[in-house]
């Protein structure tokens, strides 16, 4: 029969404490480095770009009138040109950054 899981973590514990092994370290003992930043940043924008463009194709299936139609709603709402740059940008950068970075890191 198995053993449980408390059962194999404690025998891990016990071997490590045994044998006198160092403990990993924390992640908050590492120094911020630009490569570490640009690491989870590019992370961060393709996980923002595939949830995005599938929600994009799910609506696009699930709602009922077309693309237009939306667009008008979004026009008519009368936005001011802050919000409708900054809405531009947060479309705009995940988008050139995880390719820039993608194409910085193949070369």
């Amino acid at each position: 029969m198995g053993t449980t899981a408390r059962e194999e973590m404690t025998r891990f514990w016990e071997k490590n404490t045994k044998s006198n092994r160092p403990l990993s370290p924390h992640v908050s003992i590492y120094k911020w480095s630009l490569p570490m930043a640009m690491s989870i940043t590019h992370r961060g924008t393709g996980i923002a770009l595939s949830l995005g463009v599938s929600l994009f194709g799910l609506a696009a299936l699930l709602l009922p009138e077309q693309f237009p139609h939306y667009l008008a709603v979004v026009k008519s709402l009368s936005l001011g040109p802050a919000l409708i740059y900054s809405a531009k940008f947060a479309l705009a950068f995940p988008f050139s950054y995880h390719t820039w970075n993608g194409i910085r890191h193949l070369v």
